[in-house]
């Protein structure tokens, strides 16, 4: 048996959430011998619901969020844990490889956020809001307030703005969240940290030590995880695994069904050819 941890780690998880309900499912039609229990691991106060009255989180401490449930879940558990993780995702699924080297067996990140791009507009306007609290709370009001829509106005502005190719679930999970202030604040102090923190080199030295349980998947044109950083790893980490989608999905990958299929194929087929070269 086989524990597999999905972070769907875009914009706002729950966005992906949903979506991702199709990949699950995939999985399960892909392969039924392979026998995995699986589990998607959102972010604290992301959702609709202000459970944490406000609070906000870093990401460490959403890093710690995740070790924290690993630890008391799972502790008493002697099952393996793959870990599957999607832009940002993907640097928390390595952050916790390193706090659960006994249990993670294997880690892949799909259109990986590992450090920041010097290149990319779209970072640099996120960047200068996220870290203003001004700039922050004037943007997440400005968006709570589209809440107060009809919900069909709503939908026709998340599809024409955001989701023009987004399935339905994706689109009702983005008006549902994405319009609460609580979850915007959260989405953008979160974002601060990140900024501060993937400044920062990835750790090269783990992926190195680690590179035969590690996996990556980049995108064509992808401005959160670009083919400068997948040259990058090939030069630092020599033999890691690392392909290129090139099927025109975009960062966005899960909120459309024809992405999310093809994502959950070519992870199954990761998981499958390393369940394989584990067993022999």
């Amino acid at each position: 048996m086989l524990l597999l941890f999905m972070f769907c780690l875009f914009l706002e998880t729950q966005v992906l959430f949903y979506s991702t309900k199709t990949l699950w499912n995939f999985y399960l039609n892909c392969w039924r011998e392979l026998r995995l229990l699986q589990a998607t691991v959102g972010h604290v106060s992301h959702l609709r619901k202000n459970l944490e009255h406000g609070s906000m989180f870093s990401l460490q401490e959403q890093i710690d969020h995740k070790i924290d449930f690993i630890r008391e879940e799972l502790q008493n558990i002697e099952i393996p844990i793959l870990l599957v993780g999607h832009s940002i995702g993907s640097y928390i699924s390595i952050e916790m490889f390193k706090k659960s080297l006994e249990k993670v067996k294997y880690c892949i990140g799909l259109y990986p956020f590992l450090t920041l791009n010097p290149n990319s507009t779209t970072q640099l306007v996120i960047g200068k809001i996220a870290k203003s609290q001004v700039l922050a709370a004037a943007l997440s009001y400005l968006i709570a307030s589209l809440g107060l829509l009809p919900v069909q106005a709503l939908r026709f502005i998340v599809r024409k703005s955001l989701g023009k190719s987004w399935s339905a679930n994706a689109v009702e999970a983005a008006c549902s969240h994405l319009s609460q202030y609580h979850t915007m604040r959260n989405v953008l102090y979160m974002a601060m940290t990140e900024f501060r923190k993937l400044s920062e080199a990835p750790d090269w030295t783990f992926m190195r030590e680690r590179k035969g349980q590690l996996a990556f998947l980049f995108g064509v044109d992808d401005h959160w995880g670009p083919l400068h950083l997948l040259e990058e790893i090939s030069k630092q980490v020599p033999g890691i695994a690392i392909s290129i989608e090139r099927e025109n999905h975009t960062h966005g990958f899960c909120c459309t069904e024809a992405g999310s299929l093809w994502v959950a194929q070519h992870v199954a087929n990761l998981i499958k050819n390393q369940t394989a070269c584990t067993n022999q």
